[in-house]
């Protein structure tokens, strides 16, 4: 044995000092230590080639749609607010001018909802939350361009007879608005008069079509109720309400759900923000990513309710029924990339609810 090690080391150096010269199966190995280390920093390298590369496309991406969405908003903030002294009687520019501002404002929210990829949570928030200023701003200016009625004496008998009846118990009177002095809530706009219900406790309440179509709607301190909205509202809020069921049809723009507890939830948005929420489960087909703040306890599913006429008021909202980003969720109150949020959660395919009547 002695001997084979011998052969193994090689001949010893000359005068007997020094180190031995490597045999031939350690002099093979030390290029392959070497190869695989060079492969190591090649794989490396190229790793981080490609990680500054998509970073710097990532930056050029967020530039141009900074610099879009900034001169397309510059641009629909001149079409809904006209010059000082513009004339009445312009009332058939103005109407054309808002039917662009309109369409402009569908392409912005186009151009937000296809660029959430690359985009920082704070970026997208901004995004949404400039849209819904603008939103709002169309309603107020589309009321400011209806026909005013004309003045008239009446007698107060005739008054009476013609004077409208009061609005179902928890139900919003049509031309509901916030008190004088008090500033509307976030995604509130300041347009057309609300629809919805509020303060009302275990009860059933519905609205259609004919009362939905393109409507702000308010659903607000409810408790243990089952609302079923079938239509095509503009805008939806539902807010703090406790033990409830809202299922609702195809929502042209936005849905805030802010303060609610132990609710369920059947929405078809543009955009979704869920605040102050615990504790609900949210069958959603949001076509932008779904934002979540001081929320816990939020579970998501994918949006399948359905009543007879949903095709017409998914037509008539423009969203699109092929884009559905139900479980792209950003939590800002986790800034975590690597890890998930431990504040929503998906719903597990078995214990989703299929049949809702």
């Amino acid at each position: 044995m002695e001997a084979a090690a011998a052969a193994e080391r090689g001949p010893a150096a000359p005068g007997g000092g020094g180190a031995a010269p490597l045999g031939p199966r350690a002099a093979a190995a030390v290029p392959e230590r070497l190869q695989r280390r060079e492969a190591e920093r090649q794989r490396e390298a190229e790793r981080r080639r490609q990680e500054k590369a998509a970073q710097a496309v990532q930056e050029e991406q967020s530039g141009f749609f900074a610099a879009a969405f900034s001169r397309e908003r510059a641009a629909i903030e001149a079409l809904l607010g006209p010059g000082p002294g513009q004339a009445e009687e312009d009332a058939a520019g103005q109407t054309e001018s808002l039917e662009e501002a309109a369409a402009r404002l569908q392409g912005l929210q186009k151009l937000l909802t296809d660029s959430v990829r690359f985009l920082a949570p704070y970026e997208v928030r901004q995004g949404q939350e400039a849209l819904s200023r603008l939103q709002a701003a169309l309603a107020a200016r589309r009321q400011q361009l209806q026909p005013k009625k004309r003045f008239a004496f009446r007698a107060r008998r005739k008054e009476a007879e013609s004077a409208p009846p009061p609005a179902p118990a928890g139900q919003l009177p049509s031309e509901s608005a916030p008190p004088a002095g008090q500033l509307p809530a976030e995604g509130e706009g300041s347009g057309p008069p609300l629809c919805g219900f509020s303060r009302a406790e275990a009860q059933t309440l519905e609205l259609g079509p004919s009362e939905l179509l393109q409507r702000d709607v308010l659903l607000a301190d409810l408790t243990d109720c089952r609302v079923l909205l079938r239509g095509n509202p503009n805008t939806l809020r539902v807010r703090d309400c406790r033990g409830c069921t809202v299922l609702c049809g195809p929502v042209s723009t936005s849905v805030l759900v802010d303060g609610c507890s132990d609710c369920l939830l059947a929405l078809a948005c543009q955009q979704l923000r869920t605040h102050r929420t615990r504790d609900a489960r949210i069958y959603v087909q949001v076509t932008s990513r779904a934002m979540v703040e001081d929320c816990s306890g939020v579970r998501f599913a994918p949006y399948t309710w359905s009543y007879p006429g949903i095709e017409d008021d998914y037509e008539s909202s423009g969203l699109d029924r092929g884009r559905n980003n139900w479980n792209l969720v950003d939590d800002f109150d986790w800034l975590a990339r690597d890890e998930p949020s431990p504040n929503w959660s998906v719903i597990p395919e078995q214990e989703r609810i299929t049949q809702w009547d």
